[in-house]
């Protein structure tokens, strides 16, 4: 479940003098069909890419022939050390990285 849902909780307003099934104002609004985004435009980040995560170097070879499609995003629980890697990997195959700087320190004691 990537996508903001309806919770599994959620249950239609069935009471005979419910302020929601009423739609009164200032109540909770119950959830429609109307309230979805365009098809052409779901799942679009504002860059006009789609998202990919990737979890290693191997998977980025996934994205070799679609990198004008789907941008890379470097899973949470990847370590500094492999999200170097990856971010010059994605350099060599023109993939673009959106939390490419996520991570990574400085060295200045040397």
């Amino acid at each position: 479940n990537n996508f903001m849902r309806v919770p599994e909780s959620w249950r239609k307003p069935k009471g005979i003098d419910g302020r929601v099934r009423r739609r009164f104002k200032g109540a909770i609004m119950m959830p429609n069909i109307g309230y979805g985004s365009n098809k052409k435009t779901r799942n679009i980040l504002p860059n006009g890419f789609l998202k990919f995560v990737v979890n290693n170097v191997d998977e980025l070879d996934l994205l070799l022939m679609h990198n004008r499609k789907y941008c890379a995003e470097i899973a949470h629980n990847v370590s500094t050390q492999k999200r170097k890697a990856i971010v010059e990997r994605a350099q060599q195959l023109h993939i673009r990285v959106t939390n490419a700087n996520a991570r990574l320190r400085t060295e200045d004691n040397e």
